[in-house]
């Protein structure tokens, strides 16, 4: 039996992101392990991960931040695991378990070695290059690096959306030797997000994002306040969490809002189903995303969409068919586009019909899953049978996908 380990930077996203493809890996006889922080014993993610039959490993990781003798210590608990474990195949996703694990992989001669590049994160998200020096580049410039050597043991580099692939080739991060292969996000579940019927009352926009800039918060924020202005009835809730990251809203900032009263705050939800059948419209203005996983949960349940014009958001938006695109960053636009749903109601509906029929065409998570396991060689057989593509066994030699 196959050896599989994943790791995690967050124990809940190997439950909410990742859940399905364990589940796909165990049905196609992988003996699955999963490493994470925060998976102590009795913690609500280790029994659930457990109860799927994957076998958990707590590490220490600092998520935010790049001190040296930290990561260097994540590093070796890493190499320590796969020396024990001598799992067949690992894969990691968010950037340190991608550089770390994959390091620790490689030294640990572990037979196959694959990352997911869920995203670009904090430090590259903002252009620094007319800065002598910042935190940002100085981030910017470690990540790069540290990417550059993880990246060459890899076997396969699985991305998102096709800019982040373009981007990873384009600044040499990826050696002209490593495969890449673009996947339709994370997908989702389109038994769990079902259709939800259409919301009654004023129009109700909803976003649900950490509360940080580059997610575009603030953007959200002063449209709703300059829309509200013009149609105090129209309601715009906002859903999510401060967490570490050097990006992060303010807590003052946070409660200013909510003092306002034009946003309703409705804190970090555990599920956002409810909040979604609630809102007629749903808002991301991102500046750079792998694939939302927000924005896929609401076409699944047949909401009309507004998002950035940005990489990993614009691939799940039609421009006029489920929803619109507007610049990064331009408050204007993105209030226009608010309006134009207030203005012709009966856009929503429709819009909302189409966006549940490119969930259903694109991002079904099992067609998802199964296209990542016939990459990495291991069968395509997902969860439940629901599809099924005839198992195969690992090779040495991978299909290249380059630009």
């Amino acid at each position: 039996m196959k050896r599989f380990l994943m790791i995690a930077s967050y124990a809940d996203s190997l439950i909410h992101f990742r859940g399905h493809l364990l589940d796909s890996l165990i049905a196609n006889g992988i003996e699955v392990h999963a490493a994470s922080p925060d998976v102590e014993f009795g913690n609500i993610w280790r029994r659930q991960l457990e109860e799927k039959g994957v076998t958990v490993h707590e590490i220490g990781m600092q998520r935010a931040g790049m001190n040296p003798l930290v990561d260097l210590k994540t590093f070796a608990e890493l190499y320590r695991l796969m020396r024990r474990i001598r799992p067949d195949i690992v894969m990691g996703y968010t950037i340190k378990p991608v550089i770390y694990g994959t390091l620790s992989a490689w030294i640990s001669r572990v037979p196959r070695r694959f990352v997911l590049i869920t995203g670009l994160g904090y430090a590259f998200t903002t252009d620094v290059s007319g800065r002598w020096f910042s935190k940002r580049k100085g981030l910017l410039w470690v990540a790069r690096l540290l990417y550059r050597v993880a990246l060459r043991g890899t076997h396969k580099v699985f991305f998102q959306n096709p800019d982040d692939q373009t981007l990873f080739r384009q600044l040499k991060l990826l050696s002209a030797k490593t495969s890449s292969h673009v996947v339709n996000g994370s997908g989702v579940d389109l038994v769990q997000y079902a259709v939800a019927s259409q919301a009654k009352g004023p129009v109700r926009f909803l976003m649900i994002a950490r509360l940080l800039g580059d997610k575009g918060v603030r953007e959200y924020i002063n449209a709703a306040q300059q829309v509200h202005r013009t149609h105090p009835q129209v309601t715009f809730a906002l859903a999510g969490w401060i967490d570490d990251n050097p990006d992060a809203v303010a807590q003052q900032e946070l409660d200013d809002w909510i003092a306002e009263g034009t946003v309703d705050y409705l804190g970090c939800l555990d599920d956002v189903r409810p909040a979604i059948a609630a809102c007629h419209v749903y808002v991301l203005p991102s500046y750079r995303e792998g694939t939302p996983r927000t924005v896929l949960e609401a076409m699944a349940m047949g909401r009309a969409v507004i998002t950035s014009d940005a990489p990993g958001c614009r691939e799940t938006v039609s421009e006029s068919v489920n929803g619109y695109l507007v610049p990064v960053r331009d408050v204007s636009r993105l209030a226009d586009a608010m309006r134009r749903f207030i203005d012709t109601p009966e856009l929503i509906g429709a819009m909302g019909r189409k966006s549940r029929e490119a969930a259903e065409a694109k991002y079904d998570v099992d067609k998802v899953n199964a296209d990542i396991l016939k990459q990495m060689g291991v069968g395509a057989k997902a969860r439940g049978g629901r599809v099924e593509v005839v198992p195969t066994e690992l090779r040495g030699v991978y299909d290249k996908t380059t630009l």
